[in-house]
């Protein structure tokens, strides 16, 4: 379980490694369909990437830690870890989904293979896992399929790798095929920007005007960045991506008079 502070994402101060005030009895949110309200909006940008029921399920054979509190302190790390497992996982199928990764293909798909081996480890061996070299290994793969979707724009690009855009002015820009992994795009203005084929692994988009932005094919874009950022009925999504709840829906104008023409 891990720890919060109080801030603009958490209404409450939670340690790591203790439950949730409004986790219920049978382990559901008491709160789920009011988090934003009661001031937990960042419970839900939150994405386990199904990494949760992986470790109950599997690792510990549904084995409840309520009823079996021995085992809370050794599946709280485990999951730490199986988290990061799972969310390469879901890295690793994004990029074999995407054609111009062919040339890598089949070290995507052994990559894929081992990793989803390790998320069945046994939880001393999960423990005793160097998950960063693992991780290092496997984004070499993801930055070389990037380079190749991204190689398909022509001309010079924008290279923001891990560059600082808090509240950035970028508003309509042409930002098709730049490399935004792990920018700070905090509050940044980006309504109406052309964001295709552009790399946002990571990418921090708290707050972030993506109104009238063309996210269609941007890669690596995750449910949980579009949950924190801003955006409207224009904004153009990737089709396997949703369109968060709060997002304000299209303007609905009053209906015309019969006696009006068309």
């Amino acid at each position: 379980m891990p720890a919060f502070s109080a801030s603009a994402d958490f209404a409450i101060d939670k340690p790591a490694g203790h439950p949730c005030p409004h986790l219920q009895a049978d382990f559901r949110c008491g709160i789920h369909h009011d988090l934003r309200r009661q001031g937990f909006p960042g419970c839900v940008a939150y994405d386990c990437f199904g990494a949760g029921q992986q470790v109950c399920q599997v690792t510990f054979g549904g084995r409840d830690w309520r009823q079996d509190p021995r085992t809370a302190a050794q599946m709280y790390q485990v999951f730490t870890i199986m988290r990061q497992l799972h969310e390469l996982l879901w890295y690793l199928a994004a990029a074999l989904a995407l054609r111009p990764a062919g040339p890598v293909r089949g070290e995507l798909r052994r990559a894929l293979e081992a990793t989803r081996a390790l998320t069945h480890s046994q939880a001393d061996a999960l423990l005793g896992l160097d998950t960063g070299q693992h991780r290092q290994q496997v984004n070499v793969l993801l930055q070389r399929v990037s380079e190749l979707a991204r190689s398909q724009v022509p001309g010079p690009k924008l290279e923001g790798r891990g560059a600082d855009f808090t509240g950035a002015a970028l508003a309509g820009a042409d930002l098709t095929g730049a490399n935004l992994r792990g920018a700070r795009l905090l509050g940044a203005d980006l309504n109406r920007a052309d964001l295709s084929l552009a790399d946002l692994t990571g990418a921090d988009l708290r707050a972030a005007d993506l109104r009238g932005a063309n996210l269609a094919t941007s890669l690596f874009l995750i449910q949980s960045q579009l949950d924190v950022a801003r955006g409207d009925h224009r904004t153009q999504l990737p089709p396997e991506l949703t369109r968060p709840a709060h997002w304000p829906p299209a303007a609905t104008g009053p209906a015309p008079r019969p006696d009006m023409p068309p």
